[in-house]
């Protein structure tokens, strides 16, 4: 059941705070405007996100901004093969003047963190973040430590080198509430990229402006919930996860054979809650099917796997996405 429609001082409220995370964030973060709405909509859902891109598209400065408007802290995690769980949670020390064990907190006890190259860390370090993203909370010695709210993590991968990489599970995938394919910037991106560069605006060390509190976040993050999903709303997002398990009535065999596997259930969870931060974002308190449309990439690209044979033919997980929405009727 939905709670309470926010009620226009809320929303007024909301809308104003957006405002100005976003005006401090675009005074860095040149262009990338699908990237910034997934970040924001990530995080006045809750959810995580992972980026999709070559090196050098500026994820790491993305991220640190985010965490620098809302004034929250900023962790980067390098991935590598000899990655260990307890670099990424934390581990206990052995004090040998007091003669006790004492936790030091790893890096992923902050409000925005960093996962570069996700894919180079192994499986016992993905596992590590798997408890941290889904339980939100670290377990050290047996003693579980809450991670600070919010919490999201922002992971990479980079899809053109491959030796030395492990795959990520469909179990952690799946976990991303959201992932986004970074794209190369325009001429004239570019060019104001190098113009901001010689202002001094992305001078190493210099920060975004902090313009936000993490009270305001999670005052956010209430009025995303409460947000009102009609009943027709909530039945097409439920028949667009239908589609994708069983896709050869309504898209024909030849593209359902493509399909390996469809999405689960949590797509219809990231629809909603998705849904509903787009709205706000939006500046409306309540969701039209148009938002999930405009969310459909992004919430599905990373759920509907595809065969070796998709992948040989050039058939992208997007082109699949786009024939479910087309033989779904939109309410």
């Amino acid at each position: 059941m939905n709670q309470a429609a926010p009620t226009p001082e809320r929303m007024s409220e909301a809308r104003e705070v957006i405002a100005r995370i976003t005006d401090a964030y675009s005074e860095r973060i040149v262009g990338q405007d699908r990237l910034r709405t997934s970040l924001l909509v990530a995080l006045i859902a809750g959810g995580h996100v992972l980026l999709e891109s070559v090196p050098g598209l500026a994820k790491t400065t993305a991220a640190s901004t985010l965490a620098d408007t809302i004034d929250g802290s900023f962790k980067r995690i390098q991935c590598t093969p000899d990655l260990l769980p307890s670099d990424i949670t934390g581990t206990q020390i052995y004090d040998a003047q007091t003669g006790t064990f004492r936790t030091v907190l790893g890096p992923v006890h902050a409000n925005v963190v960093l996962l570069d190259e996700i894919n180079r860390s192994s499986a016992k370090a993905q596992s590590a973040m798997l408890e941290a993203m889904q339980e939100r909370q670290t377990t050290i010695g047996g003693e579980a430590h809450e991670l600070p709210d919010p919490f999201m993590v922002i992971a990479t991968q980079n899809p053109i080198e491959q030796e030395g990489t492990y795959e990520l599970p469909e179990a952690q995938m799946d976990r991303f509430l959201l992932k986004e394919i970074v794209q190369y910037p325009s001429p004239q991106e570019e060019l104001e990229v190098l113009a901001r560069l010689d202002s001094g605006v992305l001078a190493p060390g210099r920060h975004a402006s902090k313009v936000a509190t993490l009270e305001e976040v999670r005052m956010l993050q209430d009025v995303a919930a409460s947000i009102y999903v009609s009943p027709e709303v909530r039945n097409y997002v439920v028949g667009l996860a239908y589609v994708t398990r069983n896709p050869a009535e309504y898209i024909g065999e030849e593209r359902a054979r493509l399909i390996k596997y469809g999405a689960s259930p949590r797509a219809s969870i990231a629809f909603l809650r998705a849904s509903r931060a787009f709205a706000l974002l939006n500046g409306r308190d309540h969701v039209v099917p148009d938002d999930v449309s405009s969310l459909r990439h992004v919430v599905l690209r990373h759920r509907v796997l595809l065969t070796y044979e998709a992948e040989a033919e050039g058939i992208r997980s997007e082109d699949i996405v786009d024939a479910v929405f087309g033989a779904v009727p939109t309410p």
